[in-house]
């Protein structure tokens, strides 16, 4: 996937991992990690970001494997944003979708000349 669609809905994945659960920023990247590829220093500073915005509470919790481990939490304001965004992001899926359907045979005659060549 590409590196700058990748940031613009790593957010939204964040927000909505955050959604069901509390978790600690590497159990973060675990998860996300299942469905898009990404690094611990990408999710970092996302973390930071929305935490200084008032979308995430945090708090320290001992873990068995080391040193205790800071988990966020989202907050009211942190579950709206995650809505809004959510509804974002579907407009924008069904307008994408749409712009394909209405090009869909441009796209496939391109596709097929690039075959040919």
């Amino acid at each position: 996937m590409d590196t700058q669609l990748k940031k613009g809905v790593l957010e939204l994945c964040v927000l909505s991992v955050l959604k069901d659960k509390d978790c600690y920023g590497y159990e973060l990247v675990t998860e996300i990690s299942k469905s898009i590829e990404i690094s611990d220093g990408t999710i970092y500073p996302i973390l930071r970001r929305l935490t200084k915005e008032g979308y995430f509470n945090t708090y320290l919790k001992e873990s068995t494997e080391g040193p205790p481990r800071k988990y966020y939490s989202l907050t009211e304001a942190g579950e709206r944003k995650r809505i809004e965004l959510t509804e974002e992001w579907y407009e924008f899926v069904k307008a994408v979708n749409r712009v394909i359907k209405e090009n869909e045979e441009k796209i496939d005659n391109l596709i097929l000349e690039r075959g040919n060549n």
